[in-house]
């Protein structure tokens, strides 16, 4: 009989550098060339179908004599897979519990070493998407900043009370177009403030939020936090600089490239928002200490599911002086910055448009509306 192992089991197996096991993913061939895990190899296989002497070839020269492990969608078609294998008799089989959506809710998390015994910063990193969210705390006063949370809240709570911290305010950098925020719901079930930058007034945002002007200060405790205007990505996008420690970027700078421009302003108009974000990339963002570490607002996660820049549960973190040497966008004068943002642009998120809508309050979405809205890789990277 085949076994059922969860995603995060999965995750463990992953990141033990196991070889032994062969993943099998069962979705069709443009959902899986979209978006995979790491090291699986496609089979597409319906919820009717028996396999076939030409499958059972090849499953055996991938697996070699070795474990299977299938995986799809949400875990019907790899378990109607499971079965025929067992049923052919294959051992050692098991199956993934909720597919691709229960991995598509995994998070790791790290913290930010600093030099202040009061700062605590956890990084929060949704392992699918690369999305990147954090917690920003004061030990002494016991309160404690979100920004950046994706719709599931409740990992945030339970760490902030593992910290011995309380929730008092919770941040978004801009409105999201590859995922559905948390902030606006994390706030009002905890009853705090939730805060865009003050240009979200003209983007139609239907919650009610708290703006936050450039230059404007919000403190946890003793931690100064700094609100800086970054418009590129989003005419409203800010980010959060956290004393002399780190600045919390968004989707206004990553460690490998900027956000592009054309999810807002449509590609007529994306000339417009590049030269907004070269504006930003130098009037603002190189003229901040060198020695703060970026803490951006994603991790580039490419569609074979491998990261760039880091590892899942490593912090995805670099000083401002080694992400500025790593940039050759750093280097281009604006005419030459403008051409690159608005030439060869790279594909969409998924549904990006009504996940947009959704995080300005205009649409609602629950449950597995949400995660088939949500799938796919987050492609905010210029």
């Amino acid at each position: 009989m085949f076994e059922t192992i969860t995603a995060r089991e999965l995750a463990e197996m992953q990141d033990a550098g196991r070889t032994d096991y062969t993943l099998i993913d069962t979705r069709p061939e443009d959902s899986f060339e979209a978006w995979h895990i790491e090291g699986a190899v496609n089979m597409p296989f319906g919820p009717t179908d028996t396999l076939s002497d030409e499958q059972r070839t090849e499953i055996e020269s991938w697996a070699d004599g070795g474990e299977i492990v299938t995986i799809c969608g949400k875990g019907a078609t790899s378990t109607t897979l499971a079965a025929e294998l067992d049923a052919s008799g294959w051992e050692d089989v098991s199956v993934v519990k909720g597919g691709m959506r229960d991995w598509n809710a995994l998070y790791e998390t790290a913290r930010l070493d600093t030099g202040d015994d009061d700062l605590v910063v956890v990084q929060f990193q949704r392992r699918a998407k690369g999305c990147l969210s954090y917690l920003v705390g004061s030990k002494r006063a016991g309160e404690a900043l979100v920004v950046d949370p994706t719709r599931h809240t409740d990992q945030y709570i339970t760490t902030a009370a593992e910290e011995g911290l309380t929730i008092s305010r919770v941040a978004d950098t801009h409105v999201h177009a590859d995922h559905i925020s948390g902030g606006h719901e994390l706030a009002a079930r905890l009853g705090v403030p939730y805060h865009l930058g003050e240009h979200a007034t003209d983007r139609d945002v239907e919650y009610d939020f708290e703006p936050l002007a450039d230059g404007e200060r919000v403190s946890v405790g003793e931690v100064d936090i700094e609100v800086l205007a970054a418009p590129g990505h989003t005419t409203e996008m800010v980010v959060y600089r956290v004393g002399d420690e780190a600045v919390l970027t968004g989707d206004a700078l990553f460690l490998d490239s900027v956000g592009r421009t054309e999810l807002e302003f449509g590609e007529d108009d994306a000339e417009e928002g590049a030269r907004m974000q070269y504006e930003t990339l130098h009037g603002t963002l190189m003229d901040l200490p060198d020695d703060l570490t970026v803490l951006p607002g994603h991790v580039t996660v490419d569609n074979d599911g491998t990261y760039e820049n880091a590892s899942p549960g490593e912090l995805v973190g670099a000083p401002l002086s080694e992400v500025r040497d790593g940039l050759d966008l750093v280097g281009l004068d604006e005419e030459a910055f403008v051409e690159r943002m608005v030439g060869d642009l790279p594909e969409k998120p998924d549904n990006y448009e009504t996940i947009i809508d959704v995080n300005r309050g205009k649409e609602s979405v629950e449950g597995t509306d949400a995660t088939e809205l949500e799938t796919g890789a987050n492609n905010c990277a210029a």
